[in-house]
């Protein structure tokens, strides 16, 4: 066996096992966040107009990894429930970027510095452009919703039985069958705090989780194939002058050429990081990578499709800008400071 398929075999074996792990972790975590924020929640919290409404909504963007399948159906909702437009455009650039896999996965693959680019770009530029699209009043380029179609279905759990009420957090009360008297002091706020947490597993809060999580890792996992695949190739067989040639830290203008190559691009971001990895090994400039990265996780072909049925084509276009601006500010600054 050549050395070049030993290091391609190596490579493909080491993502495949780190990654997925990875995203079964992580997927894990969220799903128990997103059953205690649910969709109508987010709704809620987006419909004020105040300048907390566009952090709250990048924080909720973040906790709330949707791709393009779901987040154009919560944002049906979110506009058919009037939610502030600034802050709604703020949780439409925020969610796919800081996906909180995604986060996780370049941390593990590129590092700490080139993620905190990544999310402080990602974090500042979605609430300035919300916070801007809404002062320019581009809220008039929103089309009528009448119908939400096509929701994907809401974490939020199973019922809790009727005659069932949840513990009040005194410190005390009855889990189970029995009565279970634990008194005063500083150990009743963490006594407090683990019989919610068995209440909520007792009332089929967390029911399901695991085979959610599994479904959406057998969705996601032919991208990941794909994007390990083509990733690992590249790390084994590429030229590495070959990619410096014309994406290396000596060619700038290949920051710009990466973002819109990105954009239009169907590549989910589990697929475009190991893609991205096996670039910045063989000399492709940090800045291009994370151009690459930021357009094909901000925007896609597919998303511009759908959100054409919200929008009208200036708002689509600006969105698009938007995604694109971001992409190239990010790797200039990746190029600048790495």
């Amino acid at each position: 066996m050549s050395q070049e398929m030993q290091d391609t075999l190596g490579m493909f074996a080491f993502l495949a096992i780190e990654l997925s792990f990875l995203f079964l972790l992580i997927s894990l975590l969220v799903g128990v966040l997103q059953r205690y924020v649910p969709q109508e929640k987010i709704a809620a919290l987006l419909s004020a107009q105040r300048g907390r409404s566009y952090l709250l909504a990048a924080l909720l963007g973040a906790i709330t990894p949707f791709c393009s399948c779901s987040t154009i159906p919560l944002l049906k909702g979110l506009i058919r429930a009037r939610a502030g437009f600034g802050p709604m455009m703020v949780f439409l650039f925020a969610s796919p970027l800081l996906n909180p896999i995604i986060v996780v996965l370049l941390a593990a693959t590129f590092g700490l510095a080139l993620t905190g680019i990544y999310v402080t770009f990602a974090f500042l530029v979605s609430v300035i452009a919300g916070w801007s699209l809404q002062t320019l009043g581009f809220e008039r380029y929103v089309l009528n919703v009448n119908a939400v179609q096509g929701s994907c279905k809401a974490a939020t759990g199973k019922s809790q039985p009727a005659k069932d009420t949840k513990p009040t957090g005194s410190g005390g009360g009855s889990v189970g069958s029995g009565s279970i008297a634990y008194g005063q002091g500083y150990a009743a706020p963490i006594v407090s705090y683990y019989e919610s947490l068995l209440w909520d597993i007792r009332s089929g809060k967390f029911e399901g989780l695991w085979s959610e999580t599994w479904a959406d890792f057998r969705k996601v996992l032919p991208y990941l194939i794909l994007g390990i695949t083509i990733g690992s190739v590249i790390y084994g067989f590429v030229p590495t002058g070959l990619l410096t040639e014309y994406a290396g830290a000596d060619n700038p203008f290949a920051i710009p050429v990466a973002a819109v190559i990105g954009a239009p691009l169907y590549i989910r971001a589990e697929a475009v990081i190991p893609l991205a990895a096996a670039l910045l090994s063989k000399g492709v400039s940090a800045g291009a990578v994370m151009a690459l990265i930021i357009g094909s996780a901000g925007a896609s072909l597919t998303e511009l499709i759908l959100l054409k049925s919200l929008f009208r084509s200036t708002l689509v276009a600006v969105f698009l800008i938007v995604v694109i601006g971001m992409a190239v500010s990010a790797g200039y600054a990746t190029y600048l400071l790495y």
